[in-house]
């Protein structure tokens, strides 16, 4: 191994750590044995053993270590670097206040199996929180349980089946039709069906909004439980007939779903409640600014109506007097939907960012997440076709029909934001928008940052009219090329050479 390789510079490609690995370094010191030691031969049968080839292990130094895995971080694009425009996803900027009240000793050093009596701070927390929760969308019950949006959505449906089970008996197998817009999470249909419901869709107006007049036909046919609602919906428009929805579905015996994965252009504004809904999920990993995907764990709280409150997972947080306590005798309850009491690291997190910003904070939030994405509506407008007339709430989509003209077509105007430095927009959804680009800015973004990603994206949409192999290349800047997606392999193109030898020798 020659010192060259190893020391190469922090922008060229990084070694293997098998690479990087010098005979005798050791990056770790352990103390003295102060037991006696155990013979392995007497514990552990033969055939249970591993017999690895410990010299095929790099040697490495601490140093090594942390300099090689803190160059490869460098290579992700993270939130704290800079916009990231995931439409339906809401990738705010994670508060880092949040993050230091989450790391208070009391709350991090508490063990999950902890009596109530030596709980007492983290009830309250997640009590509070709950009732916070219970105002901004206007539904007391509330579950902080499971663990992400797609399993908040999963119990709500679970509190739909339940409720009508109890209210209906028998007859409720004979009401087991869920609706879904044609726009929905693709998470929607899916928890549907798992919860034992048939799926029929609905389908949208040239407007983007729900279809009220085939809402109706499903509805006269009959066997109604429910329909899951995302509002603004996936193209990002408020569903304004949203009252009406409600009150059909409700004449049919069925109840209200709402996705609650785009509660960013809502909260402070207005109650999913109070517009007829009867269930919610809500995602405090978008919504509510905690870490998102790898950078943390999810939690997915489920808001009801109060006469589907007894349905709601056990344990349930309740204050008697001045104390709070778990209570399991829920005879109605749909039973637990995750260990323990859910994600707790998250809920911290979350009644910080309510607590911080308080009604009007998190009202001008709101505000402003609407405000930037109808800026970048506005803006795009005249370079990008744009399906939907209506004004965008958070988020705004738009199709590559201009630019297909000359043969570019979203995936390779996503890939060719990276060159700009830009994290791409979510692509291909939804579903009925051809060659969809779905863009949510969140409030995190100024207008210095807006002006760049719409500069951006017009010069990409003027590269793919003067020189579109350019746009259909790229990206042009990173470590690994574009996938050959042509194949079925889509093997990456490498823009450096391995050395093969070694990782087959220390693999």
């Amino acid at each position: 191994m020659s010192i060259k390789k190893v020391r190469q510079h922090p922008t060229q490609n990084e070694p293997l750590i098998f690479e990087r690995s010098q005979k005798g370094r050791i990056g770790y010191r352990l103390p003295k044995l102060d037991v006696e030691e155990t013979n392995l031969d007497e514990v552990i049968p033969e055939h249970l053993r591993r017999n690895d080839d410990l010299d095929g292990f790099p040697e490495v130094s601490e140093v090594d270590v942390v300099r090689h895995f803190t160059r490869m971080s460098t290579w992700n694009y993270s939130i704290d670097l800079g916009m990231y425009p995931l439409g339906s996803c809401t990738m705010k900027y994670n508060s880092r206040l949040n993050e230091k009240v989450a790391r208070i000793p009391g709350f991090t050093n508490l063990h999950p199996l902890a009596p109530e009596e030596e709980a007492q701070g983290a009830l309250e927390l997640m009590y509070r929180l709950q009732e916070d929760l219970a105002e901004i969308t206007g539904l007391p019950g509330v579950s902080l349980q499971p663990a992400a949006g797609a399993q908040g959505e999963m119990t709500g449906i679970l509190l739909i089946r339940a409720f009508l089970d109890k209210r209906d008996g028998e007859a409720s197998k004979d009401r087991r039709v869920m609706l879904v817009p044609d726009s929905a999470h693709g998470t929607n249909p899916a928890s549907a069906q798992m919860a034992g419901f048939t799926v029929k869709t609905v389908k949208s107006t040239s407007e983007g909004l729900t279809d009220i007049q085939h809402l109706k036909q499903l509805c006269s046919e009959g066997g109604i439980a429910g329909l899951m609602l995302t509002n603004p919906n996936t193209v990002g428009i408020f569903e304004k007939n949203i009252r009406e929805i409600c009150e059909i579905i409700h004449e049919a015996g069925g109840l209200v779903y709402m996705d609650g994965a785009n509660m960013n252009a809502l909260v402070g504004v207005a109650r999913p409640g109070d517009m007829g809904v009867d269930v919610i999920h809500l995602n405090l990993h978008k919504t509510f600014s905690t870490p998102h995907g790898g950078g943390g764990p999810g939690s997915g709280p489920c808001c009801c109506s109060a006469e589907l409150e007894p349905f709601l997972p056990v344990p349930r947080i309740v204050k008697e007097g001045n104390r709070f306590r778990l209570d399991f005798n829920r005879p109605n309850s749909i039973g637990r939907v995750k260990a323990f009491y859910g994600n707790f690291g998250m809920m911290i997190r979350a009644l910080s960012y309510i607590y911080t910003h308080g009604a009007e904070g998190l009202k001008e939030a709101t505000e402003t997440a609407v405000l930037n994405a109808r800026y970048i509506a506005h803006h795009l407008a005249d370079t990008f076709e744009k399906p939907f007339d209506s004004d965008c709430m958070h988020e705004v989509v738009f199709s590559h029909k201009k630019q297909a003209r000359k043969g570019v077509h979203t995936i390779d105007i996503a890939k060719r934001l990276i060159d700009y430095g830009f994290h791409p927009m979510t692509i291909y959804f939804p579903l009925i928008v051809d060659g969809a680009m779905l863009i949510e800015p969140t409030e995190s973004v100024g207008r210095q940052d807006l002006d760049a990603f719409i500069d951006a994206m017009k010069s990409i949409a003027k590269e793919a009219e003067e020189n579109p192999q350019i746009v259909i290349d790229a990206p042009h800047t990173t470590r690994i090329g574009r996938l050959d997606e042509a194949t079925a392999a889509r093997k990456p193109i490498l823009r450096w050479k391995p050395d093969m030898e070694s990782m087959t020798k220390t693999a």
